[in-house]
């Protein structure tokens, strides 16, 4: 799931080093579900991953035991902002506890 399907999408990679990225994947996906298609992969139940695609773009999910991490893609500039800001939004939300402000974001190198 690392790789995006569009590879003409702009895309950036953003990562949080916790305990809990299972739990935080799960409580995206599940809030997620009632807005919009969520793909999620429970096959390794300690490293989850999912999908959830947006009308503006797609987010991807990955975890390990101590890291989240989130490539988001979308058409442009604008809206991987976008994308990014959901992501993280959500994440403070769930994540509180941990003083969570942001993923650290990375665009891959053109």
């Amino acid at each position: 799931m690392s790789t995006l399907s569009n590879p003409s999408s702009l895309s950036d990679t953003g990562t949080f080093a916790t305990p809990h990225a299972a739990k935080y994947l799960r409580q995206l996906c599940k809030h997620f579900a009632h807005k919009t298609e969520v793909t999620q992969d429970d096959s390794t139940p300690d490293a989850p991953t999912a999908a959830i695609r947006f009308d503006f773009g797609t987010a991807h999910l990955t975890t390990s035991a101590d890291m989240f991490t989130a490539q988001v893609a979308a058409t442009d500039t604008a809206t991987l902002t976008k994308m990014r800001f959901v992501i993280d939004k959500h994440l403070e939300r769930f994540a509180f506890r941990e003083d969570f402000t942001t993923l650290t974001w990375q665009t891959p190198a053109s």
